[in-house]
């Protein structure tokens, strides 16, 4: 893979690899010994301020390589094999910064924590019509960081951090997607491809 910072067959011994660039993004197989595409390359939206090192506040698209081990939508599963949750506007996604819930979904009518400072999944609209939530700032969370970074579907423009592809490349992305081939997301400013 190029243009990637680290080695993906470092990182949880992934077979399969979505690399996203700034513009583009491309499903990769892992086969024996190389890399090959597995989808045609797809148009993608980053932040707005590109990508790099993220934080809270700022409309950067972390730069590494992440998990992806979990779907969600507010519409139903569409087939992905990810585990997937479809949300209602219960669900919420919490950024207060204060909160021991940072950057963790929590499901419930109010929370402990500042919902200005959050997400509410199943309010958000088109965006979230099926989402996967990218793995940056999980384990351990700190808080500051980053939070609330997904792949979901382009409105039309940068994102506040999120990387975007259209409804049907989504689509496709989250049916290539399998736990059992430990997908992962690697996210460069340079060009990256199979």
């Amino acid at each position: 893979m190029e243009g990637l910072r680290r080695p993906v067959r470092d990182q949880l011994n992934p077979q399969q690899v979505l690399a996203v660039s700034a513009r583009s993004a491309s499903a990769c197989d892992h086969d024996g010994d190389r890399w090959v595409r597995a989808l045609d390359p797809y148009p993608a939206e980053v932040g707005a301020q590109g990508i790099g090192a993220a934080r809270e506040g700022l409309s950067v698209t972390p730069a590494g390589i992440w998990s992806l081990t979990e779907a969600f939508g507010i519409a139903p599963n569409p087939g992905t094999r990810l585990p997937y949750h479809q949300v209602t506007t219960s669900d919420w996604w919490v950024s207060d910064v204060h909160s021991p819930l940072y950057n963790t979904h929590y499901r419930g009518e109010s929370g402990p924590f500042d919902e200005a400072a959050g997400e509410n999944l199943g309010a958000a609209g088109p965006a979230y019509a099926h989402a996967v939530v990218i793995d940056y700032n999980r384990s351990p969370v700190v808080p500051g960081a980053g939070s609330a970074f997904f792949l979901h579907v382009a409105t039309g423009g940068p994102t506040a951090g999120c990387v975007a592809l259209a409804p049907g490349d989504l689509l496709a992305v989250l049916r290539w997607l399998d736990p059992a081939r430990n997908p992962v997301i690697a996210i460069t400013d340079r060009p990256s491809a199979c």
